[in-house]
């Protein structure tokens, strides 16, 4: 049987692993993309699963003064589609890392 600084070290060791593997997939959130779109497409916004905006595509037929109120709406409508559809591949992505931890209910990572 194993004394307990041989008990400690091996748990110590494997809160380390975890901390690495959750920067590992942090870092990876950043390679995923989704795009939300507003207004049946005329707006769309492409971003990371972290969140990071990479593009906005706007359709010819907004960009006319009277539409500009209308505009804005769809590019905020735009971004947040973008953010829920990061924030669905982020924990689909952490659950993944997650799926053989011995976690309790309702218990998530990163604290």
């Amino acid at each position: 049987m194993k004394d307990i600084n041989e008990l400690m070290k091996a748990a110590q060791e494997a809160a380390q692993n975890i901390q690495s593997q959750m920067a590992d997939a942090q870092a990876g959130l950043d390679k995923i993309e989704v795009e939300g779109a507003a207004g049946g497409g005329l707006v769309t916004i492409k971003a990371t699963a972290k969140g990071r905006i990479l593009g906005v595509e706007i359709d010819d037929s907004l960009l006319q003064v009277s539409e500009k109120q209308m505009l804005e709406d769809l590019v905020a409508a735009a971004i947040n589609d973008a953010r829920a559809k990061a924030d669905a591949a982020g924990s689909a992505e952490m659950s993944k890392m997650t799926a053989g931890l011995p976690l309790p209910p309702g218990f998530k990572l990163p604290f």
